[in-house]
């Protein structure tokens, strides 16, 4: 077959809800399958996400962490294990949906939307580890910082996190950040396939800046560190989408001119 025509011959819809089963099955399979394994390790993985909150308290006299539920440790780290094992099983997802898709497509479309399924597991890493080295440590001095000394009339405020909350500050934070960070894929598929073009982004520039800002605002605690360590991020994110959107623009315009001449 040519380059213009798709790679495989069409399926009798019955063959696509098999072909559809199978590759679900293969998704919840190796989700199982890591949840399974992550289980041990919940409390591990635990620490490591602690390990901030610790390096600013371990000098603290009688710091440490509390859970006031009998079930509320163990059900964090079933919370734990869903969550790593999501994160590690999305590879497998976007790939068995890309196995599902690639058959209708033509190789140049397969071409295009190649580096798109490459971009988004590493562009999401890239806004949780963001969160985690920079953001959190900044975030929790901020929010430590409320502490105070007890008085003759007055008792001391001091913190004591509560395992299943720190957990779900620290997820909530690291899915804001790894989300936000697709942003140029969502933006440049869209140019890619016409929906949006580049002068257009940069028009609406100004009303992007307003709406990260919001986003932002609803997506990460109140406190303004982690809200600016967003938006700033996605700001620059934007800017990049724009000019990954006048590429595209480019080479397009680079193959019609070369399809007009050779016509």
């Amino acid at each position: 077959m040519s380059d213009e025509t798709a790679d495989e011959k069409k399926m009798p819809l019955l063959d696509h809800l098999v072909e559809l089963r199978t590759r679900l099955l293969y998704c919840v399979g190796t989700f199982v399958v890591l949840f399974l394994a992550c289980m041990p390790l919940a409390s591990k993985i635990y620490i490591f996400l602690m390990e901030p909150l610790y390096d600013i308290m371990k000098d603290k006299p009688n710091a440490r962490m509390i859970f006031t539920g009998l079930p509320e440790q163990f059900l964090t780290e079933i919370k734990i294990a869903f969550f790593t094992a999501l994160a590690i099983s999305t590879p497998v997802l976007l790939l068995q949906i890309w196995k599902f898709v690639a058959p209708g497509l033509y190789r140049h479309e397969k071409r295009a939307f190649t580096p798109f399924l490459v971009a988004t597991p590493v562009l999401f890493t890239t806004g949780a580890a963001l969160v985690y080295y920079f953001i959190i440590p900044m975030a929790w001095r901020f929010f430590l910082s409320f502490e105070m000394p007890g008085g003759p009339e007055s008792l001391a405020i001091q913190l004591e996190p509560k395992v299943n909350e720190y957990l779900s500050l620290v997820l909530a934070l690291m899915f804001a950040f790894g989300l936000g960070f697709e942003l140029p894929v969502f933006l440049i598929l869209l140019a890619r396939v016409g929906i949006v073009t580049a002068d257009g982004l940069a028009k609406k520039r100004r009303y992007a800046i307003v709406a990260v800002f919001i986003a932002a605002a609803v997506l990460t605690p109140p406190d303004v560190i982690s809200q600016v360590g967003l938006a700033v991020p996605l700001i620059l994110l934007y800017e990049v989408s724009i000019y990954g959107a006048r590429l595209i623009e480019r080479k397009r315009a680079k193959e019609d001119a070369a399809a007009n001449a050779a016509s």
